[in-house]
């Protein structure tokens, strides 16, 4: 039985994917208790180009999601893990090579219900800076973080996954419901600060190192608003690259 399940969703990421596992194979040889006890899925979320197949060429398990929203193909392929412990990371980042071994210690402590590494940026400018440490500032008061985020399989059973009518911002939802049922056991959520991963900057080189900066508004209200499914001009950012 694996001890770890890794869900990537990705939608048209042949381009990224094979970058992705390649650093997961890193972590995976890596691993104390070795690499077949890795278990990673690709939740393929209808691609019309070759995603499903490198997934497939790399021995990946590939689950295919039709609904074309991001909290659907994470919990799309979170359906097929079978490790007691899950975990998710976007197809464009890179992970680092303790990533599994991180996970597994925080996840053998009673004080955490979930977590997340962080991410660093894998370019950096006036305006990704700016923007980052903004972003970073808003998670951070809450206890969050992004990069690879991760629990116990039964608890992301028990809050019942990912949102599947948002847009963006789900993960954020997500972790909110992680910190609810971590109160009611007196546990937090926890980062793992020295396995950060690389975040892609594809969508700042696409629409400007500044662009993003303009959508933490409504990022915010998506945040504070769990109901909705999100401001229109954030919604349609993040939809089109997904």
């Amino acid at each position: 039985m694996p001890e770890i399940s890794i869900v990537i969703p990705a939608y048209n990421e042949a381009a990224l994917l094979p970058r992705l596992l390649d650093t997961i194979d890193a972590a995976r040889d890596r691993f104390a208790g070795g690499r077949e006890r890795i278990e990673v899925i690709v939740a393929d979320n209808d691609s019309t180009d070759d995603t499903a197949a490198i997934a497939r060429s790399r021995g990946c398990i590939v689950a295919t999601v039709h609904k074309r929203v991001i909290g659907a193909s994470r919990n799309g392929g979170a359906a097929l893990a079978a490790a007691p412990i899950i975990c998710f990371v976007d197809a464009d980042m890179q992970i680092h090579p303790d990533t599994f071994n991180a996970i597994a210690r925080a996840m053998s402590d009673s004080r955490f219900v979930g977590g997340a590494t962080g991410v660093k940026m894998e370019r950096m400018s006036l305006g990704i800076g700016i923007t980052f440490g903004v972003a970073l500032g808003l998670i951070w008061t809450t206890g969050m973080d992004t990069g690879v985020v991760f629990c116990r399989r039964e608890d992301f059973n028990h809050v019942g996954g990912y949102a599947e009518h948002r847009h963006y911002a789900e993960d954020i939802d997500f972790l909110w419901k992680l910190i609810k049922l971590g109160r009611t056991r007196r546990q937090r959520l926890t980062r793992l600060r020295p396995v950060k991963a690389i975040a892609s900057t594809r969508k700042f080189d696409r629409y400007g190192d500044w662009h993003y900066f303009t959508l933490l508004m409504p990022l915010v209200r998506g945040m504070l608003n769990p109901g909705q499914s999100g401001n229109q001009k954030a919604r349609d950012y993040w939809y089109n690259d997904r």
